[in-house]
């Protein structure tokens, strides 16, 4: 992070979130996000992210934001970030250029996700699981699942809030079951071997489609679609693999990290499928762990319905630095 002079509480910040084909860019006053002042931009349609930032500076009269904080859908190192999916080096000293900011940082999506939770509507947060624990002061565990899997560990400590980077897709996928064992030599057949995100995530699903024996390619979206309507019994198959192992990596996240303050899936297919996980058994395969299970009903699931969440990190992470 590079610091000059610490953003006031009367000045605006700039936070963006930058992914594989849109960028989204907004403005945050006293921590909080102002939904109002949010636009998105086709990464296709500049060749940087300088480019999207001036132009949003720009259509708001040239404003000077003291504070500039982004997030990335990819790894960041040394303040660095280079994102797969689209052909940008984003750096610190880049950004203080193209903001004019003083105070700069950038996040990976998933941390800006962690610092998000205080700051997100309740109405944008759908319940799965209810859970038993009231700590006020407790670790919470983030665990996204939409172009690829990651997670983001929550811990707080006397007003404090340290969310560390994390590339959990990459672990290898659990495999209780004889399906799970044919389902990873399957992915490992195109991967190598079969880690957590080559199953759970959006092109996992489709893995598992086309495993379950679909008569053809699909999208995700059109598996989800497929489900939902009842019409397409491969669809309705994979979803519930995808669902099942889905609880169960979850409950192992839970079991490393013990967030007694909360489990909040976030990320495309998590949205997507969120309304039906109840009845497709969730809670089931996030408990099924033997003389543990009656432990692991202290921990609650919700699902993050708010598209604004990574935005509202960033300017959450901003204000505390």
């Amino acid at each position: 992070m590079l610091t000059g002079t610490k953003v006031t509480n009367n000045q605006f910040s700039l936070v963006a979130d930058i992914g594989g084909t849109n960028t989204r860019v907004a403005l945050a006053r006293r921590g909080e996000l102002l939904p109002e002042t949010v636009q998105r931009y086709r990464n296709s349609e500049h060749e940087s992210l300088d480019s999207v930032l001036r132009r949003y500076l720009a259509d708001k009269d040239s404003m000077t934001c003291p504070g500039a904080c982004i997030a990335v859908a990819g790894p960041v190192k040394d303040g660095v970030a280079e994102l797969t999916n689209v052909d940008w080096r984003i750096d610190l000293e880049t950004l203080a250029q193209a903001t004019g900011a003083e105070q700069v940082d950038i996040l990976n999506d998933l941390q800006a996700q962690g610092f998000s939770l205080d700051h997100i509507p309740a109405d944008k947060l759908l319940p799965v699981l209810k859970g038993s624990s009231d700590a006020d002061v407790a670790t919470r565990l983030v665990v996204n699942a939409g172009t690829g899997f990651n997670i983001a560990p929550v811990f707080q400590n006397d007003g404090t809030v340290l969310v560390p980077p994390s590339e959990s897709g990459h672990v290898t996928l659990p495999m209780r079951q004889e399906a799970d064992l044919q389902l990873g030599h399957f992915a490992a057949e195109a991967k190598g071997f079969p880690s957590v995100e080559d199953v759970l995530s959006g092109p996992g699903l489709e893995r598992i489609y086309a495993f379950v024996g679909g008569s053809k390619a699909l999208k995700g979206a059109e598996i989800v679609a497929g489900f939902e309507s009842k019409r397409d019994p491969q669809a309705i198959k994979a979803v519930r693999h995808y669902v099942r192992l889905l609880g169960e990596v979850t409950g192992n996240l839970a079991l490393c990290y013990l967030p007694t303050g909360g489990i909040y899936l976030s990320g495309g297919v998590n949205k997507a499928l969120g309304p039906h996980l109840t009845e497709l058994g969730f809670g089931k395969s996030f408990h099924d762990k033997g003389r543990f299970s009656d432990f692991m009903a202290q921990f609650s699931v919700q699902v993050i319905m708010d598209d604004n969440a990574p935005l509202a990190g960033c300017a959450s992470h901003l204000s505390r630095t």
